[in-house]
């Protein structure tokens, strides 16, 4: 049995432990044992990486005076020194994670950090600067190992209905424990006498609760045991990009989710002189645009389930792309005319009317980018080979490190070059269009499914019943009745998974939708009379489809119903079957049923007395009106007979 074989078991296992646990949206996985220590054990690492990095800046910043290293470097040699080991041990956490069962890696760095905060205590003691820096880097290789682990963890403990939700969790957790991290190392640093005390006290109950909470983690098995480590950084970080390069839809969502960390690296790194040079604001306005700006990335973390209907929903991407270009491009409109003042202070600042917009577009802009990101972070750990799922985290982290080096650097050329930070947000938001685009382009299936998700949430009310039938994983056919030119789309919304759709040539020919269905890749057919050639190319295309473990979707009356009833299955899809045997492929036929489309917009004109009418029921079949898919149990490859098939769809129509 291969290493391949042995990753999919575990996580089929983890996925069968796991179903029974139905809840009705992702906090209540805070009350389950195989999330909530882990959501705890994550909360703590991150708010105590942030206590202590910012009391350090704070205190070196206002407290010390260290000849060597300004107050205006602080910032700048303190996020740098806690960065350099993404860069440098990320491709060697990734092999560990993956070679190694997490929860005991989990545990072990919860005592490393322990450690450090231990020693960190004697740094702000004595003042000890070095020291400091050394814990720093220390606390910044622990988070290096940490990520791939707890990015790895979570498709082997959630199955593909709670992945997004939690990844969600996790994504709202983080940025909340970033933010009361900053705030209570802010305070409680600038205690008159006792304020490093109160820092080194705090950093280590926060590591203790963290490391009793670890304690509860259940285990999960190490993906790929047999691996043998390369501890050289350099030739496996290279090894770790190839590797990730190899499936292009997980490699062009790593670069997508690196330009998020890009685009955000360069609000969060302006805020302080945003809020003092722009904004006209002190130091109490700069923290609340941090909360404002956590506030928003964590809601959309949390509506990414609810509006992916508990699916890993990649149509949000799109979505949340252009919230960020929208608000990040009105940013700059909304900030580039204030009037120059005193600074202000918080009761102050929130009672100018203009400023209520700026907050808007920051909130509204932060949002977007949590819906940006959660679902791209799924789609990478639900398509990553699980045994190697934790190398490609790690060489999202890598990338990730990179393109916020790149944008620090990026930011300051243009602050030198006289722009205004207003401009620079403009510039940025302008960027992002182009690069989603690119994207988008390159991996065309975000753009279709974000055309499958409004679709199906603002012009139909579509609803999907025993889409747990779908299976998560390979080849499958499905079959479907045909009501409509839009069919297609409505089955990819309810679809966790791709579908390549074998289609008539004819409806390549209508303008947008023909666009469309080519960028899916669907596979024209023609009759046999009309093209052989295109004919059997047409079955070759769908038996490769089958044979690469892909969804491969068929609609058996061979063309859109023109009275609304099933019609008699061809033989086409017995075709596609024996196709798939000569390859050694036996899959299973998922039968499925749209209801309430006839008469709908998308439908084939109707015959009433003779004359051609386009919609007999518009308003009860229009906008807004209820459709639905009906998804019954898969039939087995030896049992699909046409006559069989039939009886199913036509049940399933009669399914309420």
């Amino acid at each position: 049995m291969d290493q391949s074989t042995v990753g999919k078991q575990t996580d089929a296992a983890a996925q069968h432990d796991v179903v029974h646990a139905a809840h009705p949206n992702q906090f209540a996985l805070l009350k389950q044992r195989r999330f909530a220590p882990f959501f705890w054990t994550q909360f703590s690492g991150a708010a105590n990486d942030n206590l202590f990095k910012f009391a350090f800046t704070v205190m070196v910043t206002y407290q010390l005076q260290v000849s060597w290293m300004p107050p205006a470097m602080a910032g700048l040699v303190i996020g740098a020194l806690f960065i350099l080991p993404f860069l440098l041990f990320s491709a060697t956490s990734g092999q560990i994670a993956d070679k190694f069962e997490k929860t005991a890696i989990i545990r072990f760095l919860k005592d490393l950090e322990i450690a450090i905060m231990a020693i960190a205590a004697f740094g702000f003691m004595s003042g000890n600067v070095p020291v400091l820096l050394a814990c720093i880097f220390l606390m910044g290789l622990q988070s290096t190992v940490f990520g791939p682990v707890k990015f790895a963890y979570l498709p082997q403990a959630l199955n593909e209905r709670e992945l997004t939700g939690g990844n969600g969790m996790v994504e709202m957790g983080t940025f909340v424990a970033i933010l009361l991290g900053n705030v209570i190392g802010g305070l409680l640093i600038a205690v008159p006498e006792i304020g490093r005390i109160q820092v080194l006290v705090a950093c280590i109950v926060i590591a203790l609760a963290g490391r009793a909470v670890a304690q509860f983690i259940p285990l999960a098995p190490a993906t790929d045991p047999g691996l043998k480590i390369n501890w050289n950084p350099v030739s496996e970080t290279w090894r770790n990009l190839k590797m990730a390069h190899q499936n292009l839809v997980v490699f062009r969502s790593l670069l997508g989710i690196s330009w998020m960390w890009f685009f955000g690296a360069v609000f969060l790194s302006q805020f302080p002189s945003f809020a003092m040079e722009v904004l006209h604001g002190n130091e109490q306005v700069a923290s609340l645009l941090l909360v404002v700006f956590s506030i928003g990335i964590g809601t959309g973390s949390l509506l990414c389930e609810t509006l992916g209907r508990r699916h890993v929903e990649i149509g949000l991407v799109p979505l949340g792309a252009i919230g960020m270009s929208i608000f990040g491009i009105d940013l700059y409109f909304a900030s580039r005319d204030l009037p120059p003042s005193a600074l202000l202070t918080l009761s102050e600042f929130v009672a100018v009317p203009q400023h209520w917009r700026v907050m808007a577009d920051l909130a509204l802009l932060s949002m977007s980018a949590g819906l940006y990101s959660v679902p791209m972070y799924a789609l990478i750990q639900l398509r990553s080979q699980p045994t190697h799922r934790a190398r490609i985290i790690a060489a999202n982290n890598i990338l990730n490190a990179l393109f916020m080096v790149a944008s620090s650097v990026i930011a300051g050329i243009l602050l030198k070059l006289g722009m205004t930070i207003p401009q620079i947000f403009l510039c940025v938001g302008l960027a992002n269009a182009v690069v989603a685009a690119y994207i988008f382009l390159l991996v065309p299936e975000y753009l279709l499914r974000f055309v499958a998700w409004v679709m199906s949430h603002f012009m139909y009310r579509f609803k999907v019943s025993g889409d747990e039938n779908i299976p998560l994983e390979g080849p499958a056919v499905l079959v479907c009745n045909h009501v409509s030119f839009v069919d297609a789309i409505l089955m990819k919304a309810a679809s966790p998974r791709p579908i390549y759709f074998v289609m008539d040539h004819r409806i390549f020919k209508i303008p947008v939708l023909g666009t469309l269905f080519r960028l899916a890749k669907a596979i024209p057919v023609a009759p046999r009379s009309e093209d052989p050639e295109a004919y059997e190319q047409a079955f070759e295309r769908a038996a490769q489809v089958l044979k690469n473990g892909d969804l491969l979707a068929i609609f058996p009356e061979g063309a859109i119903t023109r009275d609304g009833k099933l019609q008699p299955f061809k033989g086409g899809i017995m075709k596609i079957l024996e196709r798939a045997q000569q390859d050694g492929v036996t899959p299973p036929v998922i039968p499925m049923a749209l209801t309430n489309l006839w008469g709908s917009y998308f439908s084939r004109i109707e015959q009433v007395n003779g004359t051609q009418v386009a919609m007999v029921r518009p308003f009860r079949r229009g906008l807004l009106s209820r459709v639905g898919l009906n998804v019954g149990t898969a039939v087995p490859a030896g049992q699909a007979q046409p006559a069989l098939l039939y009886q199913r769809v036509e049940g399933l129509l009669e399914t309420k």
